[in-house]
């Protein structure tokens, strides 16, 4: 997840895995997994991924392993290569 500056998230609000808040947005509704949200109020602009890709990284959930697995896969996680990923479960 990413916050922009001066973001005001309301009580309440969630925000999903891997969204970004863009800078001065308010939020007041739940923001999805890996959707980008900006405005007053915040509304969506679009996915940081396809639907597939999403329900994969929910499911790999990589921000949960051990330092040393993040570390090994820190390639395949910066460039965003899911099938690389896929294989280190």
């Amino acid at each position: 997840m990413w916050i922009g500056y001066e973001a005001v998230i309301l009580a309440g609000v969630t925000i999903g895995d891997g969204s970004i808040i863009g800078t001065r947005a308010v939020v007041a509704k739940d923001v999805p997994p890996y959707t980008i949200v900006g405005d007053l109020p915040a509304r969506p602009i679009r996915n940081s991924f396809s639907d597939e890709d999403i329900e994969a990284l929910l499911t790999l959930k990589w921000w949960d392993w051990p330092v040393e697995k993040i570390a090994a896969s820190m390639e395949s996680i910066q460039s965003g290569n899911l099938e690389e990923l896929k294989k280190m479960v």
